[in-house]
């Protein structure tokens, strides 16, 4: 029988190799790889999905070489804060993902790819289709208004404290 995975705060199913620094809020779910052997960022409030892999090193080169290249490529990958990292997507070592931004379920973003802040990126490769700067402030502004109108609710449910 293979040994469990190491146990994680995030979620028993998901492997975390190195020492992350993972802001507060952040969820990571089942099956997920956060590899930290190079350096890794992942912000606060971050949502990592099931399936998704995010790298910081690499060890195609020392394959390939036939361990000619006898070493790990490192390179430090970051995650800003508010990012949300789709189901089975892959983002490889050196990444800059700019907060507020959505990986879509199954990109890939190749090594050293710079997402700028409120992007929204799909595809294989992974590609920038367009900012989602003004709906994340409608869905801001929207979400504030159910708040209110939940907490109008609350207050005239029967027996509500007054």
């Amino acid at each position: 029988m293979n040994p469990p995975l190491p146990p994680n705060k995030y979620h028993p199913l998901a492997w975390l190799a190195g020492e992350p620094v993972i802001g507060e809020g952040t969820w990571i779910g089942a099956f997920t790889l956060i590899d930290a052997l190079g350096g890794l960022t992942i912000g606060r409030g971050c949502n990592v999905s099931s399936g998704a892999q995010v790298l910081s090193h690499s060890t195609a080169r020392r394959c390939v070489t036939e361990r000619g290249w006898d070493q790990l490529d490192r390179s430090p990958t970051e995650i800003g804060d508010f990012v949300f990292i789709g189901a089975n997507a892959v983002v490889l070592m050196g990444c800059r993902v700019g907060h507020h931004s959505i990986i879509g379920a199954g990109a890939v973003l190749t090594e050293g790819m710079e997402v700028p802040p409120y992007s929204l990126v799909v595809g294989v490769p992974a590609r920038v289709v367009r900012s989602i700067e003004s709906e994340v402030a409608t869905w801001r502004a929207e979400g504030a208004g159910l708040a209110a109108k939940a907490a109008t609710l609350a207050n005239q449910a029967p027996g509500a404290a007054r």
